[in-house]
Order: structure tokens, then C-alpha cells, then sequence
């Protein structure tokens, strides 16, 4: 059985009973996404156990092989040929997460999946995939990654879960057509996906975290 990656935790208030698991970009690490949390403004009724796991360190093809933290190999800019086994490698280690978060007494369905870049494409293709019911599916700054097999491969307890897409509409690491056509992809096998963009890059803006706040007192 995978072993949970190591992580960064917060707790909104005591004795949580939601959990948000939260996968941070490439190169970056599990304390990316910690100051965003107080900036959530969540109210003390809703107890969430935010979990920001560090991706493992592998050699990232695009960066000249240079070992980073990353959910997976990246073989080149804007799309072609992806890294299938580092996808699903990092997906068990997302599934061992999940796992941790029933054992510690929250419920599936009050679990949300939520990533930036590569880890919001982590985020998408496990939460599609899983067996039970999720609160949600948070991709910022992202794609449909594996996108063929998916119709194959998806989970039928998650095919009305609430969906969040945000993109930025200057980002030059991932073009805003490459997030759009995934999010087409989604909704051509009938996800409902709710859509934002921003004028901003690669990157989370004010306006995005109000937006993300919102969906998650929403859908918790």
C-alpha cells in the first residue's frame, strides 16, 4: 500500500470534520498554499482540516532534468506525450491521503481535492477516478491530464461532484485554450463544471480566493 506523502497542516477550527487536501505546483512544496488559508475568512462553524502534501523530488525533464518537486515528469510545454506512470504514482499517494483523512473519522463526502497546476491535474484525475462520493474537485491553474482514458476509467460516485475551474487568462505556462478545451472534455461526458477566469499569469489572485471561499461554504 502507498504511504501518505509528508505534509503541512492547519485546522480552521477544533475537531475537524472536513478536510481539504491541497497539491501545490512544480518545484514548489506543501507550504505554498499555507497563507491562503487565513485568507479563506471561513466561518468558525466550518471546521477544515486544510492537508498541503510536498510532492516527491524527481528529474523534471523541461527544467534540463533538474531534480524539483514534482507530481510528475514534464516532457514538454503545452501538451504531447505525458508521464502516465508518474500521473498514476501520484495519484496512489493521493488516494493514501484521502484514505488517512476516513480513518481520522471525515467523511468522503466531506473531503475536497483541490491543486494548482500540476497538482490541480493530480486533483482532477484521482477525484474523477475515486470510488466514493467527494465534497469536491478544486483545479487552479490547470488541465485534463490522461484525458483519453478517462471515459473508461472515471467513477460513477463522482459524476455529478461539484466541479471548480480557474485560470488565469495571461498564463504562459499553461495557455488558457489548453484549460478551456479540458474543461470542453468535462463537460462532453456531462461534469458541470463552474468556471472562473481572471486577469492575471500562472498564479492565484484576490478575487480567485474570494470565489474559491464561496464554493467551499458552498459545497461544506
Amino acid at each position: 500500500m502507498t504511504q501518505p506523502a509528508d505534509t503541512v497542516e492547519l485546522e480552521s477550527a477544533p475537531a475537524p470534520d472536513a478536510a481539504v487536501i491541497w497539491l501545490h505546483g512544480l518545484g514548489a512544496d506543501g507550504h505554498d498554499f499555507e497563507p491562503v488559508v487565513p485568507e479563506l475568512r471561513l466561518p468558525p462553524t466550518l471546521r477544515v482540516r486544510f492537508v498541503f502534501p510536498h510532492a516527491p523530488v524527481r528529474p523534471v525533464t523541461i527544467n534540463m532534468g533538474m531534480p524539483m518537486r514534482a507530481w510528475y515528469d514534464i516532457l514538454q510545454l503545452g501538451g504531447g506525450r505525458e508521464d502516465e506512470a508518474g500521473i498514476r504514482a501520484s495519484q496512489a499517494l493521493l488516494e493514501a491521503l484521502v484514505a488517512r483523512e476516513r480513518q481520522r473519522g471525515v467523511a468522503a463526502q466531506r473531503i475536497v481535492l483541490a491543486g494548482f497546476s500540476q497538482g490541480g491535474a493530480i486533483a482532477l484525475h484521482t477525484g474523477l477516478r475515486h470510488p466514493e462520493r467527494l465534497a469536491g474537485i478544486l483545479a487552479l491553474s490547470t488541465y485534463l491530464p490522461l484525458a483519453a482514458a478517462l471515459p473508461a476509467e472515471r467513477g460513477a460516485a463522482n459524476g455529478e461532484v461539484p466541479l471548480l475551474m480557474a485560470h488565469g487568462r495571461f498564463d504562459d505556462m499553461i495557455p488558457l485554450e489548453r484549460a478551456r478545451q479540458s474543461r470542453l472534455a468535462l463537460e462532453s461526458l456531462g461534469y458541470k463544471v463552474e468556471w472562473h477566469e481572471y486577469p492575471m499569469p500562472h498564479a492565484v489572485c484576490g478575487e480567485e480566493i474570494a470565489d474559491i471561499a464561496a464554493w467551499l461554504r458552498a459545497i461544506l
